[in-house]
């Protein structure tokens, strides 16, 4: 009897490390297709649509703008209130967005995760490019506004030898919040506790990562400590790169960089374990 040839075979995965990462690829127009729903469906049905990819950043710069420098008087390293905020907001926004989107994949995709075969990692990927789209767009309205600040003042000192490293900011960010992300969402389908916690330790963890409190008005101590936190490394480079002023030091951009491929790995294995029975807990 002439044995039957498929064109896809799906086998289990029977090993912890058997992750299948080439499936992604396979997988590519999905991706896109999810990418467009995420970017489309979000601004769908609101009046303003797309704009509030510029209202958003630009509302949140201007309350920090007038709560910590015009009341609280907080030191912004010299730089105009304004320039110095958004330039935080813009790309913390950017890991906030992956984070919070990615930390819900099981729960609010569990209909589509039960009827149809497809790498799950799609879905939370998806949502990276998605968000990188947002970013785009509201960074080019702090380039915006830098370009004003560069043209009326003398206080910006860019490090055009640094702007190289702009891509590589933003890519730890994506996989900082992409880790972090898809770990929750692993552990959200036992322990549904942390879906409540996930806007406020969020909150938190921006006022921890020198969005809003240069670490260069701290003591050295207080520094090191919010050092070790790996967002705050890549928004103080990223400021000292435009800014001109900030903290900028390899060292700690290397400690980022391996916290985010150590945090990848571990999340990507507890992901791929956890889709396997996932459906019973959802």
């Amino acid at each position: 009897m002439e044995q039957e040839e498929w064109d896809l075979i799906i086998k289990p995965k029977n090993k912890w490390y058997q992750l299948d990462l080439g499936a992604i690829w396979k997988y590519r127009d999905l991706l896109l297709l999810l990418v467009r729903r995420d970017f489309v469906s979000v601004y769908k049905q609101t009046i303003l649509g797309p704009l509030w990819f510029f209202i958003q950043p630009v509302i949140t710069s201007l309350t920090f703008t007038f709560i910590f420098s015009g009341i609280a008087n907080i030191s912004t390293d010299g730089n105009p209130a304004l320039l110095f905020y958004i330039g935080g907001v813009t790309i913390w926004t950017y890991f906030s967005d992956c984070l919070t989107k990615t930390s819900s994949t099981f729960i609010t995709n569990a209909g589509v995760f039960g009827k149809v075969y497809f790498p799950r990692l799609i879905v939370p990927l998806s949502v990276l490019v998605s968000n990188l789209i947002k970013f785009a767009v509201q960074f080019s309205i702090f380039i915006l506004v830098w370009i004003y600040y560069l043209s009326t003042s003398d206080t910006l000192h860019p490090v055009w030898s640094l702007m190289w490293i702009l891509p590589l900011l933003v890519l730890m960010m994506a996989g900082l919040g992409f880790g972090f992300g898809i770990l929750i969402s692993s552990l959200t389908t036992k322990y549904r506790d942390l879906t409540f916690l996930i806007g406020f330790g969020v909150q938190l963890l921006m006022y921890a990562s020198s969005v809003v409190l240069p670490i260069s008005s701290m003591s050295p101590k207080v520094q090191f400590i919010m050092l070790l936190n790996p967002l705050t490394s890549i928004i103080e480079s990223f400021k000292y790169v435009f800014l001109g002023s900030g903290f900028y030091e390899p060292f700690w951009l290397l400690y980022s960089a391996g916290i985010m491929i150590v945090l990848i790995a571990i999340s990507v294995i507890a992901f791929s374990k956890v889709e396997k029975s996932f459906m019973d807990t959802v």
